[in-house]
């Protein structure tokens, strides 16, 4: 498992370097409930920090990648980002309609003042990377 205080990988570490300074401490702390939720999750033994798209990516052997990242040209929000090509966005829109916005069927999107909802987004979280262990579940098993 990572270590959550340490970035190892030094291409990752570069890309959070390059964030602006309030947003790079928004994406370490969705970094952090990333690493934290995987290690509550019992039976994963195996995380990877990677880079995917130049995204930082956390790649579960059972799960969904899990991409964050913030885009110069939407300065003022940053995402946590979902494979397009599952349930999980549509999952989670439909049990937390009013807790969080979204872009399609891809991100979870913060304004840069929006406090984090943090137990529904471990939820979240924890569906991604158990992703191919629950996706024949209803709602994911959420």
């Amino acid at each position: 498992m990572i270590v959550i205080g340490t970035i190892e990988n030094v291409r990752v570490a570069a890309v959070f370097n390059q964030y602006p300074k309030h947003i790079q401490k928004k994406l370490l702390f969705l970094r952090q409930l990333i690493l934290e939720t995987a290690s509550e999750i019992g039976g994963m033994d195996s995380l990877e920090e990677t880079l995917k798209w130049g995204e930082p990516s956390y790649v579960s052997t059972s799960g969904s990648t899990i991409r964050i990242d913030w885009k110069k040209s939407s300065p003022h929000q940053y995402a946590m980002y979902f494979n397009c090509n599952t349930m999980l966005v549509e999952t989670f829109r439909e049990l937390f309609t009013d807790i969080f916005k979204y872009e399609d069927n891809r991100a979870i999107v913060f304004a840069e003042n929006d406090e984090i909802p943090v137990e529904e987004l471990k939820q979240c979280i924890s569906s991604s990377l158990t992703y191919h262990i629950r996706k024949h579940l209803p709602m994911l098993g959420m």
